[in-house]
């Protein structure tokens, strides 16, 4: 292994409040510490990442970063010096050349940036990318300026920041503790950390305001896939009747080989088809005995997995039942609340409504139900 990053996700993110860390808050439909991770791989030099995180949380992570090179998280320790050196030796017997530390709060590391640092080791023992400081400095206490402090070479550090594996591994097992930057650990000890230039996008999250600042910075470069779905079965006796994964009253029910939703399998249709990804029946062939009266609820986390994995985002889904009977609008809000949660998106974002054939037609002769659904999609461009 020649390049090895450790992802620090073992911060409380008290600054930004709320109870929940801010390395798994929702970043366009998908937690901030996966954006981090994939966007260390982007440029592809990175061999394998190494999370670090609360132990209550290392299943968690695991999750959330299922399907990348990633190694089975570990716990951190009491500071972040601690988690950094918890992480270094848990990767010393990978016996990587270099390594890059980064933020878990920092997902938006532009394209490049990496590249830019591990180009910087060869010629120094460590490299960050950095921002020079543009605004007028003001030393404060109390509420009230005591002087102006001189920005002249001043820089603003940020992840990930690079180093010879062997060197900081060393630097950590000698330091008392308490850095918070692994660059301090390198210049205290008189070697070189070069400066490589750092972006206005690699914001860290840290206070209210900066996840809707990064989110606001994305979506320009996000493309609108529309995708459609049409689905019909026919009612029968002895058969329960799910309509948008709610179990509708009614005397009859849909056949078919799952539960035969033809709500949600229009909307995995449209789904698939917005990601180009082909429908339902790809995915789950109704050739194969282990989908026969399957929930089709699972059909649908599929299609909102295939969201996620594409970096996706779902603006908004909407679902036309069409039939004579049952009545839909008494059981809609039920519907729409269980799509919204099996999708992980705001009710506000789903639709759901209902139709007749005026008795036309096999809908209108009430032999079954048909469905038909549209949905809208923001896809990495």
């Amino acid at each position: 292994m020649r390049v090895a990053a450790l992802l620090m996700a073992a911060g409380r993110g008290e600054r930004l409040g709320g109870g929940e860390p801010k390395q798994f808050l929702p970043l366009l439909g998908r937690p901030v510490l996966r954006h981090a991770a994939e966007a260390l791989l982007r440029d592809g030099l990175v061999d394998a990442i190494q999370p670090v995180c609360a132990d209550e949380e290392r299943g968690r992570v695991d999750s959330i970063l299922a399907g990348l090179p990633v190694l089975p998280a570990i716990p951190g320790g009491a500071t972040r010096q601690a988690s950094v050196l918890a992480g270094l030796e848990a990767l010393e017997s990978h016996a990587p050349t270099l390594v890059l530390v980064h933020d878990a709060a920092r997902p938006a590391v532009p394209a490049g940036t990496v590249k830019a640092v591990l180009a910087a080791l060869e010629e120094a023992e460590g490299a960050i990318p950095a921002q020079p400081v543009a605004d007028t400095l003001k030393l404060a206490e109390d509420g009230a300026i005591i002087r102006t402090v001189p920005r002249e070479g001043l820089h603003r550090a940020q992840t990930p920041q690079g180093f010879r594996f062997s060197l900081l591994l060393s630097l950590h097992r000698a330091a008392p503790g308490g850095a918070t930057d692994d660059a301090s650990l390198l210049e205290a000890a008189g070697h070189a950390v070069r400066l490589v230039p750092g972006s206005e996008e690699n914001v860290k999250i840290t206070y209210p305001g900066d996840l809707e600042r990064i989110e606001a910075a994305m979506l320009p470069r996000m493309l609108p896939r529309v995708g459609t779905g049409f689905d019909v079965h026919r009612l029968v006796e002895g058969r329960p009747l799910f309509l948008c994964g709610v179990q509708v009253p009614h005397a009859l029910g849909l056949d078919g080989h799952s539960d035969a939703d033809v709500g949600l399998h229009a909307l995995c249709d449209a789904i698939y088809g917005a990601l180009a990804e082909g429908d339902i029946g790809r995915h789950f062939p109704p050739s194969q005995m282990q989908w026969k009266d399957a929930d089709s609820a699972a059909f649908l986390r599929h299609a909102a997995g295939r969201i996620a994995a594409r970096g996706a985002v779902l603006a908004n889904a909407d679902v036309t039942l069409i039939c004579e009977r049952p009545k839909i609008t008494p059981h809609a809000p039920a519907m729409i609340a269980r799509v919204a949660s099996l999708l992980g998106v705001p009710e506000g974002r789903i639709s759901v409504k209902a139709t007749t054939t005026e008795r036309l037609g096999f809908p209108g002769r009430e032999e079954g139900i048909a469905a038909q659904a549209a949905v809208s999609l923001l896809v990495p461009a």
